[in-house]
């Protein structure tokens, strides 16, 4: 079997069965659910051989300002073929001129190195279920007027425009602030459902209190329930989130291409919608 033999097309809702089961296969959590989102939120290709998808890509746009790459699987009967470079060609055309992210596997990171990627930074995945937890006083549910003031919040911390995903977000999540003495939003978090139970983030905030303060909004609403955190080395979360109850039990590498010097913001990224969407 050779690589010649393999088509590509775009990624439609016709494939989104095929993915779920490239995904499964490789170990991954994701619902239809979770599928569905990415793929409402993205542009994507498929391999097919025959009538089979063999491998996905999808490309996260957040306007003009930059790309996620995410979504990259190829069946396992398939490896070794450089259908995995394929894949990873045809999203960096998708994404034009847009800088890029990732988070890498190990067993991915050589190729992206060979593709133009430099490592930025460890993601921390941290899971676990919640234990009863007293409702912080610094935190309440967010209100319909509080979404321009999330989404610039978001676009200072992450560097891009992503209120189409926190539009999305809203749609399907619940979103918790962290207000100011003069009532203006000076941090938020998401919890939606994802693969075994639920995912806290994206979590942004001025300074780490105000995070944990978000998180702990989330864990005190969901006692026993399954609840998962994509945290940073650099956010300096992952032992408080250990202290939880929430272990680490793997994670990823996050890599940029080119690689962009961050830029001083009010606003910190403590945990990452997931690691797909960043």
């Amino acid at each position: 079997m050779q690589t010649s033999q393999i088509d590509f097309a775009a990624f439609g809702s016709e494939h989104l069965g095929a993915a779920l089961t490239l995904s499964r296969q490789a170990g991954w959590p994701h619902r239809p659910e979770d599928w569905e989102m990415a793929r409402a939120l993205s542009e994507g290709v498929v391999a097919i051989e025959g009538d089979r998808v063999v491998g996905t890509v999808l490309v996260t746009p957040y306007k003009q300002d930059c790309a996620t790459i995410n979504m990259v699987i190829v069946d396992q009967a398939m490896r070794g073929r450089g259908l995995g470079r394929k894949l990873m060609h045809a999203a960096m055309e998708l994404a034009g001129d847009r800088p890029l992210r990732l988070v890498a596997t190990a067993d991915g990171l050589p190729l992206y190195e060979k593709l133009g990627f430099r490592q930025t930074g460890r993601i921390l995945q941290h899971q676990g279920i919640a234990a009863e937890r007293a409702a912080p006083t610094a935190t309440s549910a967010a209100a319909m007027t509080d979404f321009s003031a999330i989404t610039e919040l978001d676009r200072q911390a992450f560097g891009a425009d992503r209120a189409d995903l926190i539009a999305y977000l809203a749609k399907v999540g619940e979103l918790a602030v962290v207000r100011r003495r003069n009532g203006s939003v000076s941090g938020f978090a998401v919890l939606r459902s994802f693969g075994r139970g639920e995912v806290i983030g994206p979590v942004i905030a001025g300074n780490v209190d105000d995070a944990k303060a978000l998180v702990t909004h989330f864990i005190a609403r969901r006692p026993g329930a399954f609840l998962r955190v994509d945290t940073t080395t650099a956010a300096g979360l992952s032992g408080w989130l250990a202290e939880q109850g929430f272990a680490h039990v793997g994670g990823g590498i996050a890599m940029m291409k080119p690689s962009i010097p961050a830029v001083d913001s009010v606003a910190t990224i403590f945990a990452l919608a997931n690691q797909a969407l960043g």
